[in-house]
Protein backbone atom coordinates (compact mmCIF):
# COMPACT_ATOMS: atom_id res chain seq x y z
CA UNK A 1 0.00 0.00 0.00
CA UNK A 2 1.30 3.44 -0.94
CA UNK A 3 0.53 5.59 2.12
CA UNK A 4 1.38 9.29 2.25
CA UNK A 5 1.23 11.85 5.00
CA UNK A 6 0.14 15.35 4.02
CA UNK A 7 1.23 17.46 7.00
CA UNK A 8 0.06 20.98 7.74
CA UNK A 9 -1.61 23.27 10.20
CA UNK A 10 -4.66 23.66 7.91
CA UNK A 11 -5.50 26.98 9.59
CA UNK A 12 -7.78 26.88 7.66
CA UNK A 13 -8.06 24.26 4.92
CA UNK A 14 -7.97 26.08 1.56
CA UNK A 15 -8.91 25.18 -1.99
CA UNK A 16 -5.16 24.92 -2.65
CA UNK A 17 -4.83 22.18 -0.01
CA UNK A 18 -7.99 20.54 -1.33
CA UNK A 19 -6.59 20.51 -4.86
CA UNK A 20 -3.36 18.79 -3.78
CA UNK A 21 -5.22 16.23 -1.67
CA UNK A 22 -7.69 15.33 -4.42
CA UNK A 23 -4.93 14.93 -6.97
CA UNK A 24 -2.82 12.99 -4.47
CA UNK A 25 -5.61 10.42 -4.27
CA UNK A 26 -4.73 9.39 -7.82
CA UNK A 27 -1.15 8.64 -6.75
CA UNK A 28 -1.57 7.09 -3.29
CA UNK A 29 -3.72 4.32 -1.84
CA UNK A 30 -4.17 6.28 1.38
CA UNK A 31 -3.44 9.83 2.50
CA UNK A 32 -3.20 10.80 6.14
CA UNK A 33 -4.06 14.47 6.61
CA UNK A 34 -1.79 15.17 9.56
CA UNK A 35 -2.55 18.31 11.53
CA UNK A 36 0.65 19.39 13.23
CA UNK A 37 0.31 20.65 16.79
CA UNK A 38 2.76 23.37 17.76
CA UNK A 39 2.24 24.87 21.22
CA UNK A 40 4.29 27.94 20.26
CA UNK A 41 2.07 28.83 17.29
CA UNK A 42 -1.09 30.92 17.55
CA UNK A 43 -3.90 29.55 15.42
CA UNK A 44 -7.05 31.32 14.25
CA UNK A 45 -9.04 28.08 14.44
CA UNK A 46 -8.92 25.52 17.24
CA UNK A 47 -7.53 22.05 16.66
CA UNK A 48 -11.07 20.69 16.89
CA UNK A 49 -12.31 23.12 14.22
CA UNK A 50 -9.41 22.33 11.88
CA UNK A 51 -10.01 18.60 12.34
CA UNK A 52 -13.70 19.08 11.59
CA UNK A 53 -12.93 21.13 8.45
CA UNK A 54 -10.87 18.23 7.08
CA UNK A 55 -13.24 15.47 8.19
CA UNK A 56 -16.25 17.25 6.68
CA UNK A 57 -14.43 18.05 3.42
CA UNK A 58 -13.45 14.40 2.90
CA UNK A 59 -16.24 12.56 4.72
CA UNK A 60 -17.05 10.43 1.66
CA UNK A 61 -13.45 9.57 0.78
CA UNK A 62 -12.38 6.20 2.23
CA UNK A 63 -8.75 6.74 1.24
CA UNK A 64 -8.39 9.73 3.60
CA UNK A 65 -7.65 9.67 7.34
CA UNK A 66 -7.44 12.77 9.52
CA UNK A 67 -5.03 12.67 12.44
CA UNK A 68 -3.09 15.05 14.67
CA UNK A 69 0.53 14.83 15.73
CA UNK A 70 3.33 16.70 17.45
CA UNK A 71 7.04 16.36 17.02
CA UNK A 72 8.91 15.48 13.86
CA UNK A 73 6.88 14.64 10.78
CA UNK A 74 9.29 11.79 9.93
CA UNK A 75 8.62 10.19 13.33
CA UNK A 76 4.88 10.42 12.73
CA UNK A 77 5.36 8.87 9.28
CA UNK A 78 7.26 5.94 10.82
CA UNK A 79 4.49 5.44 13.42
CA UNK A 80 1.90 5.35 10.62
CA UNK A 81 3.99 3.18 8.32
CA UNK A 82 3.89 5.88 5.64
CA UNK A 83 6.56 5.81 2.95
CA UNK A 84 5.84 9.24 1.48
CA UNK A 85 5.25 12.84 2.47
CA UNK A 86 2.94 14.74 0.12
CA UNK A 87 3.50 18.47 -0.33
CA UNK A 88 2.07 21.11 -2.62
CA UNK A 89 4.05 23.79 -4.42
CA UNK A 90 2.51 27.12 -5.38
CA UNK A 91 5.58 29.05 -6.49
CA UNK A 92 9.40 29.03 -6.63
CA UNK A 93 9.61 30.25 -3.02
CA UNK A 94 7.63 27.23 -1.86
CA UNK A 95 9.99 24.98 -3.80
CA UNK A 96 13.12 26.33 -2.11
CA UNK A 97 11.56 26.08 1.36
CA UNK A 98 10.07 22.63 0.80
CA UNK A 99 13.25 21.32 -0.85
CA UNK A 100 15.28 22.09 2.28
CA UNK A 101 12.71 20.31 4.46
CA UNK A 102 12.58 17.33 2.09
CA UNK A 103 16.38 16.99 2.16
CA UNK A 104 16.37 17.16 5.96
CA UNK A 105 13.60 14.57 6.22
CA UNK A 106 15.47 12.32 3.79
CA UNK A 107 18.60 12.63 5.94
CA UNK A 108 16.66 11.78 9.13
CA UNK A 109 14.71 8.94 7.54
CA UNK A 110 14.49 7.21 4.20
CA UNK A 111 11.12 8.80 3.50
CA UNK A 112 10.47 10.30 0.06
CA UNK A 113 8.71 13.62 -0.44
CA UNK A 114 6.38 13.87 -3.43
CA UNK A 115 5.61 17.36 -4.70
CA UNK A 116 2.51 18.26 -6.69
CA UNK A 117 2.11 21.65 -8.30
CA UNK A 118 -1.03 23.46 -7.24
CA UNK A 119 -3.43 24.02 -10.12
CA UNK A 120 -2.82 27.43 -11.69
CA UNK A 121 -6.19 28.83 -10.68
CA UNK A 122 -5.46 28.11 -7.02
CA UNK A 123 -1.75 28.88 -6.77
CA UNK A 124 -2.31 32.30 -5.17
CA UNK A 125 -4.32 30.91 -2.23
CA UNK A 126 -2.62 30.49 1.14
CA UNK A 127 -3.98 30.00 4.64
CA UNK A 128 -2.41 33.29 5.76
CA UNK A 129 -4.24 35.16 2.99
CA UNK A 130 -7.52 33.46 3.93
CA UNK A 131 -7.01 34.36 7.62
CA UNK A 132 -6.36 37.98 6.66
CA UNK A 133 -9.52 38.12 4.54
CA UNK A 134 -11.55 36.59 7.42
CA UNK A 135 -10.05 39.02 10.00
CA UNK A 136 -11.06 41.94 7.79
CA UNK A 137 -14.59 40.66 7.17
CA UNK A 138 -13.95 39.96 3.49
CA UNK A 139 -15.61 37.28 1.39
CA UNK A 140 -13.32 34.27 1.79
CA UNK A 141 -15.85 31.70 0.53
CA UNK A 142 -14.25 31.39 -2.93
CA UNK A 143 -10.91 30.45 -1.29
CA UNK A 144 -12.02 27.51 0.89
CA UNK A 145 -14.08 24.32 0.58
CA UNK A 146 -17.68 24.38 1.84
CA UNK A 147 -16.59 22.70 5.10
CA UNK A 148 -14.73 25.87 6.13
CA UNK A 149 -17.50 28.34 5.49
CA UNK A 150 -18.33 29.53 8.99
Amino acid sequence: MRRAVFPGSFDPLTLGHYDIIERGLTVFDEIILAIGVNADKKYMFSLEQRTQFLEDAFKNEVKIKVMTYSGLTVDFCKEQDAEFILRGLRNPGDFEFEKAIAHTNRKLSKIETVFLLTSSGKSYISSSIVRDVIRNNGDYTELVPNSVRI
